[in-house]
């Protein structure tokens, strides 16, 4: 398995921007589609964005598409999330997750996933 840890969380004004980072280590980094998923509290965690293994291809849940982007640098193992434009209800814990598949259906579900980080909090003030 891959080891993940996330960075970059805080609190930000609604309409502010914040930039998730997720470092990796441990196995080949590049075998590993990489997702985002955030978690508010009594709610399910739920799918946010993930990227393809070279990082061609990209989905968002439609909460949050045109307003975040995902992206990776393979040689650093690092997977990003900018988030601009954010709104109270984007107030969640934000996991980082890796899996060796990739397929636009699939890996918007949590439970496909092995690897995990510890979570960033974000908090957006209204």
């Amino acid at each position: 398995q891959v080891q993940l840890r996330e960075s970059g969380g805080g609190l930000v004004q609604a309409g502010g921007s914040l930039r998730l980072s997720c470092a990796a280590s441990g196995r080949t980094f590049t075998n590993y589609a990489m997702s985002w998923f955030r978690q508010a509290p009594g709610k399910e965690r739920e799918f946010v964005s993930v990227i393809s293994m070279s990082g061609g291809t990209t989905y968002y849940a439609d909460s949050v598409k045109g307003r975040f982007t995902i992206s990776r640098d393979n040689a650093k193992k690092m997977v990003y999330l900018q988030m601009n434009s954010l709104k109270p209800e984007d107030t969640a814990v934000y996991y980082c997750a890796a899996a060796l598949t990739y397929d636009s259906t699939w890996s918007r579900e949590a439970k496909n996933y092995g690897s995990w980080g510890q979570g960033t909090q974000v908090t957006v003030s209204s």
